[in-house]
């Protein structure tokens, strides 16, 4: 009695299809498959851009000279 026979499941089952209608069962298992895949593709999507910002060196600032210095008028403005 603790386990549930065929005919228990049977009976599930045709509760559910009278429920839901056979046309709406597929349509959520569709559903279903459709989100697992979105899923998979998705985690497949970010171990790419994983491996492409390990794979590429990080880009370097370089400073020209002339930015570097302050210019004549902005240390005026501060002294003031």
């Amino acid at each position: 009695m603790g386990s549930f026979s065929i005919w228990h499941w049977l009976i599930v089952l045709v509760i559910v299809l009278v429920l839901f209608g056979r046309g709406r069962v597929s349509e959520i298992m569709g559903d279903f498959g459709k989100g697992i895949k979105s899923f998979k593709d998705g985690m497949n999507e970010e171990e790419k851009k994983a491996s492409t910002k390990t794979s590429t060196p990080p880009a370097q600032i370089t400073a020209q000279q002339g930015d570097a210095s302050p210019s004549t008028t902005e240390t005026k403005n501060e002294q003031a």
